[in-house]
């Protein structure tokens, strides 16, 4: 196999990360913050509301495999209260869907770090191949912790579902990167922790697959069998060789 791109898939495959939005401190943070800003609601009120829109997203999406925007979600809870928040200057009341979107994922985030030899096996990569990711995920969380964990400057192109209202396995996610790297699906391997949502739709393409066994995602799946398991991500570098000896 003639190698030039590799994909990745981003969390639980290259970060280790951890989080907990059934946190009762999120949402009192985000009423104490509101309060400041003329909306006064318990922090029950604002989970509440929350989930209330995410699930409105949800129905109106004709996708089968739906992904909400959080950005959005913050933006509609502000507009179905902006009568209290008339006062606030524009600029500001634009910027706070975002910082809301922010806090949330700040507050509910318990772990974020790069899994062992993630960076000197990407460092060996980046200067053999095009590397791009796809990531189930929301661009205001997902390209922050990435500079967070000083990963972002490895990929062109990064795929982020939020942006475009599905999520893996849907092919158009898959085909997006392709397009992006300006190549052929035989040319390319796709490494991921998640039999369904990464092996399963990537193999709907043609590419073949290397399955991380790591801490998160599914890990098995009938009918789906990955090319290559790797259970450290240093042994990337052996399953890079498998594939170009073939």
């Amino acid at each position: 196999m003639i190698i030039r791109g590799i994909i990745f898939d981003i969390n639980g495959t290259l970060i280790d990360i951890n989080t907990n939005e059934g946190s009762e401190d999120i949402y009192r943070a985000i009423s104490h913050y509101l309060t400041c800003q003329r909306i006064y609601m318990h922090r029950w009120q604002v989970r509440d509301k929350y989930c209330e829109i995410m699930d409105n997203q949800r129905r109106e999406s004709a996708e089968e495999y739906f992904e909400f925007d959080a950005v959005d979600v913050w933006r509609e809870f502000i507009r179905l209260n902006s009568a209290n928040i008339t006062l606030l200057p524009p600029e500001k009341l634009g910027q706070m869907p975002l910082f809301l979107a922010e806090i949330y994922r700040g507050i509910s985030r318990c772990r974020l770090q790069v899994y062992p030899d993630v960076k000197n096996v990407l460092e060996v990569f980046h200067a053999r191949f095009r590397l791009a990711a796809i990531s189930d995920a929301q661009s205001v969380w997902a390209l922050p912790e990435m500079r967070a964990v000083g990963i972002e400057s490895f990929f062109n192109p990064v795929i982020i579902s939020g942006d475009y209202g599905f999520r893996k396995p849907d092919k158009r996610l898959f085909k997006a990167a392709l397009s992006a790297m300006k190549l052929e699906a035989e040319n390319v391997l796709f490494v991921g922790n998640d039999m369904y949502r990464d092996i399963f739709g990537a193999r709907q393409l043609g590419m073949k697959t290397v399955f991380f066994s790591s801490n998160q995602g599914r890990q098995k799946m009938d009918g789906v069998n990955p090319d290559y398991i790797i259970y450290r991500f240093a042994e990337l570098k052996q399953a890079i060789d498998f594939f170009e000896s073939q």
